[in-house]
């Protein structure tokens, strides 16, 4: 739920608008691959915000080219966001399809190994309860990895489809030299 807090402004000193892309993605403007910088800087400042919290991003221009840059900007830097939730999203699908495998291979395991102990419990030899004892750690550092993708690893990735979410659809704003704004575009 966006929260009624004015949004938290990212500003981004440019000197044209080819700086904001990658120069080695031919795709056309609006589907282009944003800088390896740009994409750092936005994503870094937006981080400094609550994910509750609206961010948008004002563009300064030094060098205005002869078309007016604002839509295809706006619409670049919402189509890269968009597709990078999407990349994310798909990576905690992927982590979770892992963790659901890794605790059944996980569970499986740790019950052979449970299994293999309380058979070992009617020998006498000597040793046999070292074998025990390793069988029962054995089995449970087996859980480790279920363990930490639920407990653990699925967070920054829930963290980054959010902050990429708020990203694309945020309001873009670009100026050119002196102040000069371009054609405001909200979202």
């Amino acid at each position: 739920m966006p929260s009624s807090a004015p949004p938290h402004l990212i500003e981004l000193k440019l000197r044209d608008v080819h700086q904001l892309f990658n120069s080695m993605d031919p795709s056309p403007f609006h589907d282009k691959d944003l800088d390896a910088d740009a994409e750092e800087f936005i994503v870094n400042w937006s981080r400094e915000y609550p994910l509750d919290e609206e961010v948008r991003l004002r563009v300064h221009l030094e060098q205005w080219p002869p078309e007016d840059p604002a839509r295809l900007i706006r619409d670049a830097v919402h189509n890269y966001f968009a597709y990078r939730a999407k990349l994310a999203g798909l990576e905690f699908r992927r982590l979770l399809r892992e963790g659901r495998l890794s605790l059944v291979i996980g569970l499986l395991f740790l019950a052979a190994c449970l299994i293999a102990r309380e058979l070992l419990t009617r020998s006498q030899v000597p040793f046999i309860g070292y074998l025990r004892e390793s069988l029962t750690i054995a089995g449970w550092v087996a859980m480790w990895r279920p363990m930490n993708i639920y407990l653990y690893d699925w967070w920054p990735l829930r963290r980054t489809v959010r902050n990429s979410l708020r990203l694309s659809v945020m309001p873009v704003e670009v100026v050119g030299p002196e102040g000069r704004p371009g054609q405001a575009l909200a979202s």
